[in-house]
């Protein structure tokens, strides 16, 4: 075990990787690929940095490095995928052809613009950035940074109400306390999470609310790489909240106020919605049909699978494929471009849109 992982992330990162290597050994991604791939598969990705990880790195999972990004893309198209952007994706999976990828990227990070974008342009690949309307003007929360950082400073760490009291000292106990805590409060309501992660801020010395000017594309700088004809951008809501823990309203006004922020700094349609955090307990039946209702032309979730044609009928709740920084290999991509993790992920079905 590394001493960047708790026992519980370790046994699972490994037991991903042994998978990848398996499907690698026995071909599987050849001979099984063409019965698991579907028309086409979406791509996520967050942060695209040249720094190799810390020791303390709760978050790593989110970051590639560029070199990783180009074997990515050198990889998606030798594997016989077409390089689409996403306003193309309705129409190809209502009539199938050439398999395709599409690269999406969330939040609105700054170092996509300086270090993802210079790659995509040398292979002429289009891409999708969805902002978060918050972030571009300078504030809302990365409460998942925020609370890497804060524990990254702590000693100890207490959730009194949680009962939660966590030693802090080293790289292996804070990377222990950030996963107690975080699964602790991501069970709850968003309001408490953002409250008990203000309070361990305080603790540590820091403001909340100050990364995103640290970490986030400006709406100037977002108009400038706007420039580039590859560059599609979609949104991310205002506050990056986890929908489906609010109420109707308050997840309506974040999508439609979102779109229109972004809409009217950049100066263009936006058509493309992610939804934050983008799993079955933060978009389900209520938020795909917002989005539809709101005119999306398409709406991507984080659950996990390729598209298949069924998908055609359900645009406002795609799966997509994430590009995990813990396996920046040959054989986790290959595998994943194959679809066959997703055989067992998804328990053998295609759609999954409940």
């Amino acid at each position: 075990m590394s001493a960047t992982e708790t026992p519980a992330l370790s046994r699972r990162h490994r037991l991903f990787a042994a998978g990848f290597r398996a499907i690698a050994a026995s071909r599987a991604d050849l001979w099984l690929g063409p019965v698991a791939r579907g028309r086409g598969l979406i791509l996520t990705f967050h942060h695209v940095r040249p720094e190799p990880p810390a020791a303390y790195a709760p978050n790593g999972l989110l970051a590639i490095t560029p070199d990783f990004l180009d074997r990515t893309v050198t990889l998606v198209r030798k594997r016989g995928f077409e390089i689409i952007a996403l306003d193309a994706v309705p129409e190809r999976l209502a009539r199938g052809g050439r398999p395709f990828a599409v690269l999406t990227f969330d939040d609105g990070y700054r170092d996509n613009a300086e270090h993802a974008a210079p790659v995509l342009r040398r292979h002429d690949a289009p891409w999708t950035l969805f902002v978060t309307s918050a972030f571009a003007s300078g504030h809302g929360r990365l409460w998942w940074l925020e609370l890497e950082r804060a524990i990254g400073r702590l000693d100890r760490v207490r959730v009194p109400d949680g009962d939660l009291d966590l030693p802090a000292r080293d790289a292996t106990e804070k990377t222990g306390a950030f996963a107690a805590v975080y699964r602790h409060l991501r069970a709850g309501p968003e309001a408490r999470l953002l409250a008990v992660i203000a309070g361990l801020c305080a603790e540590a010395g820091l403001v909340p609310g100050r990364l995103a000017a640290d970490l986030c594309l400006s709406w100037s700088e977002l108009r400038d790489l706007g420039r580039d004809p590859r560059v599609t951008f979609g949104a991310h809501t205002i506050s990056h909240p986890m929908l489906a823990k609010h109420d109707a309203a308050v997840a309506r006004r974040e999508i439609e106020a979102g779109r229109a922020r972004i809409a009217a700094e950049l100066g263009r349609p936006v058509t493309h919605l992610s939804y934050p955090v983008g799993d079955p307990t933060s978009a389900g039946r209520r938020e795909f049909a917002l989005a539809r209702d709101l005119g999306f032309a398409t709406a991507v979730t984080t659950r996990p699978g390729h598209l298949f044609g069924g998908h055609a009928a359900h645009l406002h709740a795609l799966p997509r494929v994430s590009v995990n920084g813990h396996h920046q290999t040959e054989a986790a991509l290959s595998a994943l471009l194959s679809g066959v993790p997703f055989l067992a992920w998804n328990r053998g079905r295609r759609l999954n849109v409940d």
